[in-house]
């Protein structure tokens, strides 16, 4: 650094608005930044809800199919039992 050969009233606004200027620069960069970052951060949530809901079904879907072959096995097998029974007892 080299050292100023006045430092006159001029100059110390200057390094005032200088300062300024640099201050307003960082700000809007780091505003820039936490926009880009809220803007993806939404994106993967709204992705992230679109993936599960689109799992969501398929996922109840293979459930109830599962339920429902529970059901005919017990079925299939009360019916077995029932025609094992003489009739009238």
């Amino acid at each position: 650094m080299s050292k100023r050969r006045s430092n006159t009233f001029t100059r110390f606004f200057e390094d005032i608005i200088d300062d300024t200027k640099d201050f307003v620069d960082d700000l809007i960069d780091r505003a820039k930044d936490v926009e880009t970052d809220v803007k993806d951060a939404a994106r993967k949530v709204v992705d992230d809800d679109e993936k599960d809901s689109k799992e969501a079904p398929s996922a109840d879907a293979a459930s109830l199919a599962a339920q429902l072959a529970e059901l005919r096995a017990k079925l299939d097998e009360l019916t077995a039992l029932q025609t094992k029974v003489p009739a009238g007892k």
